[in-house]
């Protein structure tokens, strides 16, 4: 207590010192976030300037789709269009067929499926007959031929457009990631630029996003040994450029170096975003994962085992509008992962730790209690000092039932609807997609009502950055 009740001038300095970087930091936080919204507003508006109306809606999971919508926009404004650009799920029928042209762009998600801001269009619009026979539109699928359902969704939006006598202004046209993409988007724009009779230079570019830029491991820590499942790497990066930043939620991604017995160059990976800038270095969360054939998977493995501590590589920052905070920064927090997932919540709650918001529940699934608690000491005192208020972990390893993060949902049914329902929570849900998050949904539909489930997707309230 004499220590709490010090007069000791050089203490009480320190201590206001912190205080005030602490307030500080916190109201810079909240000013960039107002900013964007403001920004955004601006952008909206001055978008919907032009003599000729197009609606363009994207289907984006991890924001590349968003992010060539938006570049399209801006060049077909700058052409005299006056443009509409939102998600599909913010798109109505009513909409559709007031509509005259409209762009289509839509990525598929896992196996064929619709990403999480189109799903309602899917399941509610596209449900239903509609009369677009004066609408005219472009479609462009973007895909990855590694999975079998490529180009999925985008094929089921415009069979469904087709059936409802839209005519379309060219065939639908097909990105691959793992493959053609570059080719298939320079195709795609002038094919478009053609249709709508703009100069053959009008959409000519691709949008610019932030230059790769170099980092260099300086730490890797395994955090798992002894585990029943892959060993899981705790990477931190440090920047090259100073000032370098991006938002919890973002992602980064990099080129594995090509093996040598290789016919084709390695595709890009992507992994969530550990730690926020504020930290100081960028980490990342990496499982060594194995091919179904026993070989090792070359991203992990070169992160994890092959690249040196002190070595260099390219990454490039790639923003997640779908996985931000946003207009959740003030909301209480439920946050749901399994594995590496982790990765994302983690730099949420990082985020909510230098704003002072505490009102924070961390649901994670791993394999067991004794090797596999992932940032785990980390966790503890983030929960012994409040900032986590509630943190459930489900280890499906360590007896019968196996028990997962849905469990534990359906365990805490009635503190999950006190929250959601009364204390206007957002859910994130990070992780695998097969088993955990379609079990996670199962189970927030069970437990709150699937309208309620999409209510809180339409008012980007359920959030997922999952694979």
């Amino acid at each position: 207590m004499a220590d709490l009740l010090t007069t000791d001038p050089t203490r009480w300095a320190w201590a206001l010192a912190l205080l005030l970087a602490y307030a500080l930091l916190c109201l810079g936080l909240y000013r960039q976030q107002r900013r964007a919204r403001l920004q955004a507003r601006q952008q909206a508006a001055a978008l919907a300037n032009g003599d000729r109306p197009i609606l363009i809606a994207y289907a984006s999971q991890t924001g590349q789709a968003q992010t060539l919508a938006r570049h399209c926009a801006e060049q077909l404004h700058a052409a005299g269009w006056a443009v509409t650009l939102q998600a599909l799920n913010q798109t109505t029928p009513a909409q559709l067929q007031a509509a005259t042209h409209a762009l289509f762009i839509a990525s598929t998600y896992g196996e064929g499926d619709a990403p999480d801001n189109a799903a309602l269009f899917q399941r509610q619009c596209m449900a239903r007959p509609l009369d677009l026979s004066a609408l005219r539109y472009s479609l462009l699928a973007l895909g990855d031929s590694h999975y079998a359902g490529f180009c999925g969704f985008g094929r089921a939006l415009d069979a469904w457009l087709h059936a409802q006598q839209a005519q379309p202004l060219h065939e639908r046209l097909e990105a691959d990631q793992s493959g053609n993409a570059a080719a298939a988007l320079a195709q795609w724009q002038s094919t478009l630029a053609a249709a709508l009779n703009l100069d053959a230079g009008a959409l000519a570019d691709t949008p610019g996003g932030p230059a790769p830029t170099t980092w260099t491991l300086v730490q890797r820590q395994h955090l798992n040994p002894g585990s029943q499942g892959g060993a899981v790497y705790h990477l931190e990066l440090a920047a090259q450029v100073p000032d370098t930043t991006w938002e919890s939620g973002d992602l980064v991604d990099l080129v594995p170096p090509q093996a040598a017995d290789a016919q084709e160059p390695p595709a890009p990976r992507s992994y969530s975003i550990a730690s926020i800038p504020a930290d100081g270095r960028l980490h990342l969360l990496v499982r060594q994962t194995w091919r179904d054939d026993g070989t090792p998977g070359r991203a992990s493995h070169w992160l994890t085992a092959d690249l040196d501590v002190g070595a260099t590589l390219p990454l490039q920052l790639r923003a997640h509008p779908g996985f931000r905070l946003e207009d959740n920064a003030r909301r209480p927090l439920i946050l749901i992962g399994n594995g590496t997932g982790l990765a994302g919540l983690r730099a949420h709650l990082r985020t909510r730790a230098a704003q002072g918001q505490h009102a924070n529940w961390l649901i994670a699934g791993e394999r067991q209690a004794a090797h596999d608690r992932l940032y785990g000491a980390e966790l503890q005192a983030w929960q012994a000092s409040g900032h986590l208020q509630r943190l459930d972990w489900a280890f499906s390893r360590d007896g019968e039932p196996k028990i997962y993060v849905q469990d534990r949902l359906r365990e805490h049914a009635a503190l999950l609807r006190q929250w959601v329902e009364t204390g206007g929570a957002a859910l994130y849900v990070c992780g695998s997609l097969h088993g955990m998050a379609e079990g996670v949904d199962a189970a927030l539909r069970e437990i709150l009502g699937s309208e309620a489930v999409d209510a809180l997707t339409q008012q980007g309230r359920y959030r997922r950055d999952v694979y």
